[in-house]
């Protein structure tokens, strides 16, 4: 009786361990991720244990604000140098297009792998956008480029043409 109430107190707790691994996500932000990852199943991009291995996923206010240093958007690192936190600034929130192209562009940084791609280019991973309509306006065009070149999916479709090659 003992060691079945002791295996029964291991598997319990081993279960709440594992059940406590959460990841905060502001609902503003949901439907956002939850299009991101509509279109990682389409491209075929895990997608699942990258997002429990973040903490947040949230708009702050600490991101700086002002004429030539605004930054709409960051992924924070542990000591470690993994990302732990996305970051979008409540600025972006004053306009949907901003804030899906924003919110994309960090997304991609975790769950595709990415760097920049340049300074200043109108794509969804420049550094800067002269103009976040003209990403919005490109929508389908901008989303399979970032997905198709991303380091992620190259590498995937790397993997599958050495297989087949062996062949």
């Amino acid at each position: 009786m003992k060691i079945k109430l002791l295996l029964l107190c291991l598997f319990t707790s081993s279960f709440s361990l594992k059940a406590q691994k959460t990841v905060d996500i502001d609902g503003r932000l949901q439907p956002l991720l939850n299009d991101f990852f509509e279109y990682c199943d389409t491209y075929e991009i895990e997608y699942h244990e990258k997002l429990f291995q973040l903490k947040n996923i949230d708009v702050t206010n600490s991101l700086p604000l002002e004429e030539g240093n605004t930054v709409m958007g960051m992924v924070t690192r542990d000591a470690n140098g993994e990302i732990e936190n996305i970051l979008i600034n409540w600025i972006a929130l004053v306009d949907p297009e901003i804030l899906k192209v924003v919110a994309f562009h960090e997304f991609a940084h975790h769950f595709l792998e990415y760097k920049h791609t340049c300074a200043d280019c109108d794509e969804i991973m420049a550094v800067n956008n002269a103009s976040y309509f003209n990403v919005a306006r490109d929508w389908e065009n901008q989303v399979k480029k970032l997905f198709v070149t991303s380091p992620v999916y190259l590498s995937k479709q790397a993997k599958v043409s050495f297989v087949e090659s062996e062949y």
